[in-house]
């Protein structure tokens, strides 16, 4: 078992060496709809790629979820057979949001073991989530 700080540090390094391995500069927050955001997330049991879609508006966050539905085919054949959609996904904060993600199970950011496959599988299915906005974002903003 780690102390908070510990554990804080574990994952400090984690992103600064996920950062020299592939350093570029990833789209993020930077989709140009404020509701939707591109995130990686790491924590003791699984990693998680993930368009999150946040917004206090209901009606908003339903309209860009049905968006994203609409695209289900695509997002199964450009990105993976095991996406997840998830309308109403509860963040540990106690937030719902809706959310479009790919997880890898059975990986913990404590073991130094998993980062390399971690790396990689971030960095596969983030370029995928990318690429994917970059085609269909008309489309998702419309």
């Amino acid at each position: 078992m780690y102390s908070r700080e510990e554990s804080k540090q574990i994952r400090e390094q984690f992103w600064i060496f996920f950062g020299k391995r592939y350093p570029r500069k990833w789209l993020l927050y930077d989709t140009k709809v404020k509701e939707i955001n591109l995130r990686f997330s790491f924590d003791n049991q699984k990693a998680v790629v993930s368009f999150d879609i946040e917004t206090h508006d209901e009606v908003f966050r339903e309209y860009y979820y049905d968006k994203f539905v609409s695209l289900k085919n695509l997002l199964k054949a450009e990105i993976s057979a095991d996406i997840i959609l998830e309308k109403d996904f509860l963040r540990s904060s106690g937030k719902i949001i809706s959310r479009v993600y790919i997880t890898k199970h059975d990986v913990n950011i404590h073991n130094k073991k998993n980062w390399p496959e971690v790396f990689d599988f971030f960095y596969e299915n983030m370029h995928k989530f990318e690429l994917f906005w970059y085609e269909y974002e008309d489309i998702i903003k419309a």
